[in-house]
């Protein structure tokens, strides 16, 4: 005789409704989620039940889990893309199979847009452009003093051998250059940069803006490969994360086909730091 007590679901994720997350939009396809920084996407060593994932498959009662966990690993459970521990901003995430495969074929195919506001340290030159250097993945020694001794960690190089890369930016908004006899400058030169990444890959808009000789302020993985001398003895107040939003996404709905844009301002803690700079008034999202 069968069993009539019905068994519980056991996810493919730990559901964790202590993980805080925003929820922009949502429809019977899609959720579109502001993830706050310093919140990892998916779970992994150090993050197995803390990860915005984690929080995802808490949603609703369990509801939302239960279709994530649906979709299964092959699908992501729904992830479609993924931003840094520290950086904020928005993300889609698919709620069913027929969702994630056509958003996949559009990220896959670059019909997504994807853009980010960047603070940083220095000036790009010319103001606007287009980066196209290639970056290669590799795994460097892991220097944060809390790390197991002897991990690495994963970074990106401009290197021929590397994927394409293309980053198309604007300068919205910057200090004047400083100069060091000029009581009036304490700080080298800033910016807000507008970065639209027409490739997904791994710290993308960190490595392109060392290419330009500027780096995202509160990066303490990459560096300029030319010091700047705007930077030589002038200090910047420090930045408690990195500073890096994605502030637009942009795609066509897989259901409607209409296209569908959700813009995300850039948070307080950022607002605040940019004022500190001398970048107030920020420019709304555009």
């Amino acid at each position: 005789m069968p069993d009539p007590t019905p068994r519980k679901l056991t996810l493919a994720v730990r559901p964790n409704a202590k993980v805080a997350l925003a929820i922009v939009h949502e429809d019977p396809d899609l959720l579109i989620i502001e993830k706050p920084s310093g919140l990892v996407t998916q779970p992994g060593k150090g993050h197995a039940t803390d990860s915005l994932l984690n929080g995802l498959f808490a949603l609703k009662d369990g509801a939302i889990g239960k279709q994530l966990h649906n979709l299964g690993e092959r699908r992501d459970y729904g992830l479609l893309h993924r931003l840094d521990k520290e950086t904020s901003g928005l993300l889609v995430v698919a709620k069913s199979p027929n969702a994630y495969d056509q958003l996949r074929r559009d990220f896959e195919e670059r019909k997504v847009d994807k853009e980010y506001y960047a603070l940083t340290a220095g000036i790009p030159h010319p103001m606007q452009g287009v980066i196209q250097a290639r970056l290669k993945e590799v795994e460097v020694p892991n220097e944060d003093p809390y790390a197991r001794r002897g991990s690495s960690i994963k970074k990106v190089v401009i290197s021929r051998q590397g994927q394409e890369a293309v980053t198309a930016y604007r300068v919205l908004r910057h200090t004047k250059a400083a100069d060091e006899s000029s009581p009036g400058a304490p700080f080298a030169p800033v910016a807000l940069v507008r970065c639209t990444i027409k490739t997904g890959r791994l710290h993308q808009i960190r490595a392109h803006m060392t290419f330009l000789n500027c780096r995202v302020l509160g990066d303490d993985l990459y560096r300029c490969t030319t010091p700047n001398p705007a930077f030589k003895s002038l200090d910047f107040p420090q930045a408690h994360r990195l500073c890096l939003h994605a502030f637009h996404l942009g795609f066509k709905h897989p259901t409607t086909g209409q296209w569908i844009h959700f813009h995300s301002p850039l948070p307080g803690d950022l607002t605040k730091y940019a004022a500190k700079l001398g970048l107030a008034p920020l420019p709304a999202c555009a």
